[in-house]
């Protein structure tokens, strides 16, 4: 079934949950859930209705990387603008939480990057090994593991090759939360406070925290009132406002 059926889907309110599904090869992506995930991706995106996504793994693992089988078969699981696994280069607008169960290695660890947040069981385990293959870290490792983390230990991790575990992840900036039970209940917690916000103020908020990095001193400012100006003028600010002056939880438009 999960052949069939590489990636699942499942709204809980504001939230969709993106599951990878090839359990029987430790969700290794191959091409078929690279495409799978690009359409979760375009469907959070579209739906106004959707305020975050998750995604986790199914059979208590995340992801071990790319399908090795399908690799010496000459398939790749990477689309074009897209990326491995149809996300590393081009992360959703709207928030996007990994709930890490297991392991996340190689592209497995990359995808676990490109989201804005990780949650993570305490027995996971994180890693680049692509060394070890013979192969690099192609898909973000390289690239997103020093930005989120101390120079000389990203280093270390792409050139040897070691795994680390969730409480050094913690340590070292780049996981959120770790838990003792199933990730995905975490994650669900901190995707259930998000969601209660206002949407647009949610979607406008991540642009500006990843965009800013990339701006120019004197052009911050001006940027920053270009994404988050029309919040200020929309429906839901007025709606936010009143619902704290009623006393009430805001019932969001996203308009």
């Amino acid at each position: 079934m999960s052949e069939e059926t590489p990636v699942l889907t499942e709204v809980r309110g504001p939230i969709l949950i993106i599951t990878l599904n090839r359990p029987e090869a430790k969700n290794a992506a191959n091409l078929a859930l690279s495409k799978g995930v690009a359409a979760a991706i375009d469907r959070l995106d579209a739906d106004d209705s959707l305020s975050v996504g998750i995604i986790t793994g199914a059979g208590g693992t995340f992801c071990s990387g790319m399908d090795l089988k399908g690799f010496l078969k000459g398939e790749r699981p990477s689309i074009p603008g897209r990326g491995f696994a149809g996300l590393t280069e081009a992360p959703p607008k709207k928030p996007l939480i990994a709930a890490v169960d297991g392991y996340a290695l190689a592209g497995g660890m990359e995808i676990a990057l490109s989201c804005d947040m990780i949650v993570a069981n305490r027995n996971a385990k994180f890693g680049i090994p692509e060394v070890k293959r013979g192969l690099a870290a192609a898909a973000g490792g390289l690239i997103r593991m020093p930005r989120q983390m101390p120079f000389r230990v990203a280093m270390e991790f792409a050139l040897t090759g070691e795994f680390f575990g969730a409480e050094r992840a913690y340590q070292l900036g780049i996981i959120n939360r770790v838990t003792d039970g199933p990730a995905l209940d975490a994650a669900l917690e901190l995707a259930a406070a998000i969601g209660a916000n206002g949407p647009l103020a949610v979607k406008a908020s991540k642009q500006v925290i990843v965009e800013s990095r990339l701006w120019p001193e004197d052009e911050m400012w001006k940027r920053q009132q270009e994404i988050v100006g029309p919040v200020f003028v929309s429906e839901d600010a007025r709606e936010g406002a009143a619902a704290f002056a009623e006393k009430r939880a805001p019932n969001w438009k996203g308009k």
